[in-house]
């Protein structure tokens, strides 16, 4: 399906939980206040909504959170989600921190993708910045995710917020004094894995940290390997633009929703824990889906309505973002509640 301005709305991310077993800085650094798991939507009802959406075009999905892996049956409900007629492909977005433990159950489930958000190689900092975080947790994680994925051709990637470490590591107050976000190429170098940088976007809490400039953090990239090329291969489902280095294991990606703004191509929409489709993470408008799945009438009745909802809020998806004017904005939850 397309929307009014005529892009192809294929993908959608949705949230399976609003809790995480971190406390990020930029995401949920005091916690958050947890919605009771009445008003978060069952397994069941994800795969309603899915076969709803394949109806409407939608072909790929993200599992998010939160952290999704904390919510019991997520690697059920991707089995389930596998199985929706239309859908293609499922991947998920994790901390790392349980994914050793339910790397087999996503495996056998189908999962396509496992994407592990990790901002700073550093010990200290990692643990500093996530609450308490073991790094050394997520980086065997994702040696067990390489040795299984590799021989499923499933492809493991990191997603690293562009935060000025640095800058960081001095408020934190940890000793931070390394090399700043080159060292994250560390992993693409090493291993055939893709490390995407994603400017911060100012939702939540993220308001309050700075994030790299990727039109700067390009060049910098370019100074350090002339013989830095365009990777014009297909990476996944979102806007990533992919840049290949002599030698290096993976690609280096960047996903830069300030500096490249990427809103003429968006192809995604979004569905919160409690069953709130948004279309853009700018602002609050959308269709309360859960209300319509809960509400009054016969299976087929709720379906209709279903599918009305989902189509007005992918027709009427905004031309655009506008975090380059933050007075503009009308969606004021943090991005844990929205979902990542």
């Amino acid at each position: 399906m397309r929307d009014d301005f005529g892009r192809k709305i294929d993908y959608m991310r949705i949230s399976i939980t609003d809790r995480c077993n971190l406390r990020c800085r930029y995401c949920m650094p005091d916690g958050v206040k947890c919605v009771p798991m009445a008003d978060i939507l069952t397994l069941e009802e994800y795969v309603r909504i899915a076969a709803c959406g394949a109806l409407l075009g939608i072909r790929k999905i993200k599992v998010t959170g939160g952290e999704p892996l904390v919510r019991l049956g997520c690697s059920k409900l991707v089995g389930m989600l596998k199985e929706t007629p239309g859908i293609e492909k499922v991947t998920i977005t994790t901390n790392g921190i349980l994914l050793e433990r339910y790397l087999g159950e996503l495996v056998e489930a189908g999962i396509d993708g496992i994407n592990i958000s990790l901002d700073t190689l550093d010990p200290a900092l990692y643990s500093a910045l996530t609450g308490g975080g073991s790094l050394q947790s997520v980086l065997k994680a994702l040696e067990c995710a390489l040795k299984v994925c590799e021989r499923k051709a499933i492809p493991v990637k990191i997603n690293a917020v562009s935060l000025d470490l640095e800058d960081v590591g001095a408020q934190l107050d940890c000793g931070y004094n390394g090399p700043g976000w080159q060292e994250m190429l560390w992993i693409a170098r090493k291993y055939p894995v893709d490390v995407r940088f994603i400017e911060m976007m100012p939702v939540g809490f993220g308001k309050q940290y700075r994030s790299l400039n990727h039109e700067k953090l390009l060049h910098q990239l370019q100074a350090m390997y002339p013989d830095l090329e365009k990777d014009k291969e297909i990476h996944g489902n979102g806007p990533a633009v992919y840049y290949r280095i002599p030698g290096f294991g993976g690609s280096v990606g960047f996903i830069s929703a300030i500096h490249g703004k990427f809103c003429a191509g968006c192809n995604r929409v979004r569905l919160t824990a409690q069953g709130y489709m948004k279309s853009c993470l700018c602002y609050e408008d959308g269709e309360d889906l859960r209300q319509i799945l809960r509400g009054n009438g016969t299976v087929e009745e709720k379906d209709e309505m279903l599918f009305a909802a989902m189509e007005r809020a992918i027709k009427g998806k905004p031309m655009a973002h506008c975090f380059e004017h933050p007075e503009m904005m009308t969606e004021y939850d943090n991005m844990v509640s929205i979902g990542g």
